[in-house]
């Protein structure tokens, strides 16, 4: 008898453990690369020896801001080359393609790598968010510590989503939605058994942050009063704006990869490159250069002006694209945030003008289309709606930021195929799931599958018995197993045609002494999904069904064939549309 599915057991104790100890170590290692990327700001932009977080924007080194940035892009293509290829890009689709298609193993020269190559470039001006890099780092980190432990695949892939949610939950103060965040975009499923480590894991890596940097709001920003019906419209249609957005902005960055690829030298010059053009953006735009956590916080306190927010929405997008089109090493979910915002904040300045009936808020526009912007290139929903929550504890935006993400997310899944997580890793080949539902063969009893009417062999019969059987073309000879039950009825295995016809045999051996193995059963209590499993370990095509109150006696068989026949109802009830109240309206 397989054993029924728990969905928790005392494994999960320890990968929890595991994970926060994990937590413990990815929030030190988030500080210590903001450490880092200060250090690298103030040394590449003021020529002082500091680990302060400082902005690019308040220095004052003329034209040298133009080849600052490229001089951090040709240590990040040296880096790449002789060093991990895997450090370019912004992580996220690096670490999804490792859980798809190498269960969950990251080398471990990418838990230094990439920070110290991310570091470089953000910190020589690259307009990225640390966010990225940190939670590359914390997947690769957790995926180190697990490759070290004797654990499953299952369990390594926890690790590194439980790494990964705990750096972003330490960078953002955020640990709802880091949780959902790995839901959505690294386990690809939602599963007690990995839900609660990563939980456990943001919860410390959070309770860390609390410690090194207090608990206060990543983007504080004025209480805002609950949206009345028009304004609340209105944010819906920012989100629709913003799915629109969204979907040009993660062609334009894949087009410009594509233009990159066609250069007529080595892609480790590509990071240079962008660099200038970082560094040329930077030098009309300084707001641009830098995580621009700063901006955020500004345009959501409605603290910029309508030509600062458009200038820092297009010359942001500009800059950012090209540096990620380059194959730099930064982050998206900050870029995204601050073209976001100040999108919605010029939309909200605007409309409040035209049509102050309305009673937009444009400290609100902004918060609505900063989610709906990510919500819509990576389609992490759920993710986006808490996120914006969360780094601003404004509870009276929920209601507008659900409205506006979903509007979003609806677009850009009817616009564009791939997201910007994963256009890049399904280029070379890679199938991510985007849905995740319950498993169907999980919902369903064998008893209410498997065939009743079961065509047995005697013990005693004999090989040229059954042959000649066989040989009738009768409807229930033509089967390709047979279960086997002795003079008294009990079920003692299963044989198939295969070796019935094995010409090895003598025509008067009996049936009951080709059984080479216990027969494989399951129960009726059994679901659909465990009798799958079960076939799947043994390496066979039927199961036998035994009764729940009597183990020795045989009811049914399931094949693999019953399994297929079961997602019928799953086909019809997705695709058949039909009226019920009309026709059927003595049903109950």
């Amino acid at each position: 008898m397989p054993r029924q599915f728990r969905p928790l057991d005392r494994r999960v104790l320890w990968i929890g453990f595991v994970a926060m100890l994990l937590g413990v170590a990815v929030a030190i290692v988030a500080k210590l690369l903001t450490a880092l990327i200060g250090l690298i700001t103030n040394l590449a932009f003021y020529g002082r020896l500091s680990t302060s977080f400082a902005s690019p924007a308040g220095s004052h080194v003329g034209l040298w801001v133009i080849f600052i940035p490229a001089i951090g892009g040709i240590v990040v293509g040296i880096m790449a080359r002789w060093g991990s290829r895997a450090i370019r890009g912004h992580g996220i689709p690096e670490a999804m393609e490792q859980v798809l298609l190498n269960e969950s193993r990251i080398p471990p020269r990418m838990t230094w790598l990439k920070p110290v190559s991310s570091a470089i470039a953000i910190g020589t001006g690259g307009p990225f968010g640390a966010e990225g890099p940190i939670i590359a780092t914390g997947g690769a980190l957790g995926s180190l510590i697990a490759q070290l432990m004797h654990v499953t695949a299952d369990e390594r892939k926890t690790l590194l989503a439980a790494g990964a949610a705990a750096g972003m939950a330490a960078v953002f103060s955020a640990p709802i939605s880091a949780v959902l965040l790995a839901i959505e975009l690294l386990l690809f499923e939602r599963r007690a058994r990995s839900l609660i480590p990563v939980a456990m894991a943001t919860t410390v890596g959070t309770g860390v942050r609390y410690v090194l940097e207090g608990n206060q709001a990543m983007f504080p920003m004025p209480g805002i009063a609950t949206p009345a019906l028009p304004a609340l419209a209105a944010y819906v249609a920012f989100g629709l704006l913003a799915g629109i957005a969204s979907v040009g902005i993660t062609k334009l960055t894949y087009g410009i990869e594509d233009a990159f690829e066609k250069l007529p030298i080595h892609w480790m010059w590509w990071p240079a490159l962008g660099g200038i053009v970082v560094g040329i953006v930077g030098y009309f735009a300084p707001l641009t250069l830098g995580v621009g956590y700063s901006n955020i916080a500004g345009v959501l306190a409605g603290h910029m002006g309508l030509g600062a927010m458009l200038a820092l929405c297009l010359l942001k997008l500009l800059s950012w694209s090209v540096a990620l089109g380059s194959g730099t090493s930064g982050g998206t979910l900050a870029p995204l945030f601050t073209i976001g915002g100040a999108m919605g904040g010029v939309l909200g300045l605007w409309l409040s003008a035209v049509a102050p009936w309305l009673q937009i808020d444009p400290r609100m526009a902004a918060l609505v289309c900063m989610a709906a912007i990510f919500a819509g290139a990576s389609r992490a929903f759920l993710t986006s709606v808490v996120f914006a929550f969360e780094t601003t504890q404004q509870p009276h935006g929920l209601l507008p930021l659900l409205g506006a993400c979903a509007a979003a997310y609806l677009i850009s899944g009817l616009m564009m195929r791939n997201t910007i997580m994963t256009e890049k890793i399904v280029r070379r080949g890679v199938r991510v799931p985007s849905d995740y539902a319950a498993d169907y063969l999980d919902q369903i009893y064998v008893r209410d599958a498997c065939s009743r009417n079961v065509v047995s062999l005697r013990a005693e019969q004999t090989v040229t018995e059954v042959r000649q059987w066989l040989a009738c073309e009768q409807a229930a000879a033509k089967h390709q197993g047979f279960p086997v039950v002795s003079d008294n009825g009990e079920l003692m295995g299963v044989i198939t045609r295969r070796c019935v016809y094995d010409v090895s045999l003598g025509q008067d051996t009996r049936i009951g002494s080709l059984i080479q193995r216990p027969p494989l059963v399951v129960r009726e209590d059994h679901t659909l999904r465990e009798a799958a499993d079960h076939m799947v370990e043994s390496g066979v095509g039927r199961l036998i069904v035994v009764s729940t109150q009597m183990p020795h006696r045989m009811v049914g068989i399931v094949t693999r064939g019953d399994l297929l026949c079961a997602h019928a109802r799953r086909l019809k009830e997705a695709r058949d549309a039909s009226r019920h109240l009309g026709g059927n309206a003595n049903a109950a």
